[in-house]
């Protein structure tokens, strides 16, 4: 259903996620809306790490609304607020898909709604629908 797009005329990805991922049908998706690095309480941790891990269980969470998991992730977009916050972000990223990882942006953008606020995920799953 899913399939790393690995290209060998293209140079290798400089970290862990995907060219591409093809999707086959018949195949259900879910396309989730940016999360940010604040739990259920309202807490939003001072680490970019810990906000990136907060992001990803977030969606977890709708994507298990809809009977779906993160092994379902074929594509991440990610937003980070400085250069500095990269490496935690992939670090915390890498821990939550296995192979093959799923195609993935990484952004460094001006800011968020508050000011505390250092990553942001979107994330788009697909899962086959059985006949």
């Amino acid at each position: 259903m899913r399939k790393a797009l690995t290209p060998t005329d293209l140079p290798a990805p400089f970290a862990r996620y995907s060219h591409g991922i093809e999707v086959t049908d018949p195949a259900r998706w879910v396309w989730c809306s940016g999360q940010l690095g604040m739990d259920d309480t309202g807490l939003i941790p001072e680490d970019a790490g810990a906000q990136t891990k907060v992001c990803f269980e977030n969606a977890s969470k709708i994507l298990s609304a809809a009977g779906m998991s993160l092994d379902d992730v074929v594509r991440v977009n990610a937003y980070v607020t400085d250069r500095a916050y990269m490496s935690p972000y992939m670090e915390a990223r890498d821990t939550f898909f296995s192979a093959p990882p799923p195609a993935s942006t990484l952004m460094i953008v001006g800011g968020f709604t508050h000011p505390d606020f250092k990553v942001e995920v979107e994330i788009v799953a697909a899962q086959q629908v059985l006949s």
